[in-house]
Order: C-alpha cells, then sequence, then structure tokens
C-alpha cells in the first residue's frame, strides 16, 4: 500500500513546525501582516523559480477554467484568509489558545470533502483523527497553562475565538478546494503556484487599499527579519504548502489535516532548542497520543 499522502502530510507538519520558530522571530520585529504579506511574494518567486526550471513554464498547458476558479479561491480562502485570521486570533487570545482551537481543522476539512467531493472516512480513518486531535489539544493546553493566561476581556475572547475558528474553516476549506482544482490531471506544484499568486495579489491589493505604502518602506529596510521570513518561506509556503496538496492529493483530507495538525508536536524539540522551554511529563504523553493517532492514520 502506498502512503504518499501520509507521507507527504508528516512532512508538511515537519516543516511547518521550523516555519514556525522563524515566523515567530520575524513577526518580532516586523508584526506578523507584514510578515505574511512578504513571506507569499517569497514564496512565489521560490515556487515560480521551481516551476520553470523543471517544466519550462509556470502553467499547465492543459488546465481547464474549472481548476482555475477552484484553485483561486484555494489561494485566496485557504492562504490570505486563513493566516489573517489565525494571525490576528494570536494577537487577541493568544497563541496557545487560538492553535487549540484551531486543531479541530480536520473534523471541518472531512466534512467538507464529504460533502463537495464524496468522501467517506472509513472507522478507523475517524478513529485516528480522534485519537490524533486529542493528542494535539492535550500538549495545547498544558503549554498554554504553564505560560499562563492573559485576563481578556470576553468581547476580546469571542472575537479572538471566532477568528481561531475561522481561520480552522478557510484552512480545511481551502485544502478540499485545492483537491478539487487538481482532480487527477493536475500535480501539486503548479496548484500550490496558482494557489500562492492569488493569495499574494488579495493581500497587497489589500494592502494598496489600506494606503500601508510609507510602512512598506520602513518594513523592508530589517534585512534581518526579511532573512527569517525567507527561511520560513522556504519551509513554509514554498515546501510546506508544496507537500500539504500532495497530501490531499493522494490521501483523504481529514485524514491529510489531522496528520498536519501536529505542529504543536513536533515544535517541541525546537522550542527546547531556540527557545529554551522545559518539557513536562504531561507533554511527552499528549505527544505520545498523537503518535498513536498518526499510526492509527497510516493503516486507515
Amino acid at each position: 500500500m502506498s502512503y504518499t499522502g501520509e507521507i507527504a502530510a508528516l512532512a508538511t507538519a515537519a516543516l511547518w513546525s521550523f516555519t514556525s520558530i522563524f515566523f515567530t522571530l520575524a513577526s518580532q520585529r516586523i508584526g506578523s501582516y507584514w510578515l505574511n504579506k512578504f513571506r507569499l511574494v517569497f514564496a512565489v518567486i521560490l515556487l515560480g523559480i521551481t516551476l520553470y526550471a523543471t517544466t519550462g513554464r509556470l502553467l499547465p498547458a492543459d488546465i481547464n477554467p474549472e481548476s482555475y476558479y477552484y484553485l483561486i479561491a484555494s489561494g485566496i480562502v485557504g492562504l490570505t484568509l486563513a493566516d489573517s485570521c489565525l494571525f490576528h486570533s494570536f494577537v487577541l487570545i493568544g497563541t496557545r489558545l487560538s492553535l487549540l482551537i484551531f486543531a479541530v481543522s480536520p473534523i471541518i476539512a472531512a466534512l467538507t470533502a464529504w460533502f463537495m467531493l464524496g468522501e467517506h472516512l472509513s472507522l478507523l480513518g475517524g478513529l485516528g483523527i480522534i485519537i490524533t486531535i486529542s493528542g494535539v489539544i492535550w500538549v495545547t493546553r498544558e503549554r498554554q497553562h504553564n505560560n499562563g493566561k492573559l485576563a481578556i476581556e470576553p468581547r476580546t475572547k469571542r472575537f479572538g475565538i471566532i477568528l481561531a475558528l475561522g481561520a480552522a474553516a478557510c484552512q480545511a476549506i481551502g485544502l478540499v478546494l485545492a483537491k478539487a482544482g487538481m482532480g487527477d490531471h493536475l500535480d501539486p506544484l503548479p496548484a500550490t503556484f496558482m494557489r500562492m499568486v492569488a493569495a499574494g495579489i488579495a493581500i497587497w491589493i489589500y494592502g494598496l487599499l489600506r494606503n500601508d505604502l510609507k510602512e512598506f518602506k520602513s518594513k523592508i529596510k530589517d534585512y534581518k527579519a526579511l532573512a527569517l521570513g525567507v527561511g520560513g518561506a522556504i519551509c513554509g509556503p514554498f515546501l510546506g504548502v508544496w507537500m500539504s496538496l500532495t497530501a490531499v492529493k493522494y490521501t483523504q483530507a481529514g485524514i491529510a489535516m489531522a496528520i498536519m495538525a501536529t505542529v504543536p508536536i513536533l515544535v517541541i524539540p525546537l522550542v527546547i532548542i531556540f527557545f529554551k522551554e522545559k518539557v513536562s511529563p504531561r507533554a511527552v504523553v499528549g505527544s505520545m497520543l498523537a503518535v498513536i493517532g498518526v499510526t492509527v492514520l497510516f493503516l486507515a
């Protein structure tokens, strides 16, 4: 049995773990909004170079209009809207609570894929998703507790929760739209490029409407932040998103999203190295639970 989709999903989670370190350091310098804008530009350049070098063209010759519509919508919904909502929820309610809520994305992906594509999860697949999400939630709740809870106004907290749920829904729906756009005829690399171009155009048009050109001039002078952004773009929007589309192409969307949701688990060794955080026994147990869940998903 081929595990191409599951392996790609696991590679995505590993790449996104490194991305979180790069982007955390970069956003501390220029903010998440500008980081999001710059990373999309870097990703489009990297994907364009790779695509042209490997195929001699930027877009496939035989792509149909329906695929364009799906992939453009996927880029705007799954990248621009999802990341904007998630990054803003980080500011309002904190990273840990945001990620805790965001962990429902595999369930949304499975339901969306069932509605749009007719995908049906097996009993074992559903069990694997539940076990994996449980492990992720266990670890995320524990780390939030250790870092203390911030006093958040009820209205701000409600809005932050809505944004985190919106981010989970947008990313899940975006991946299912991408799977629909790829179908059986389109490879993940050109599909990733089209998604990234659509997302980049959308967020930069939004920036022009905000008239943030003056702010752009000051942000682009922070070369260290840009270097960190390039590193994050390589691991995230370039390789990571490419692998995520490979995952949903070759396995069910819910299973792919559940494996990709293990980023909070895989990032633990990195935060120990880079931020000197300590790992509690509870985090270890949660990580083991998530590993069991992923193993079940490989067997599903």
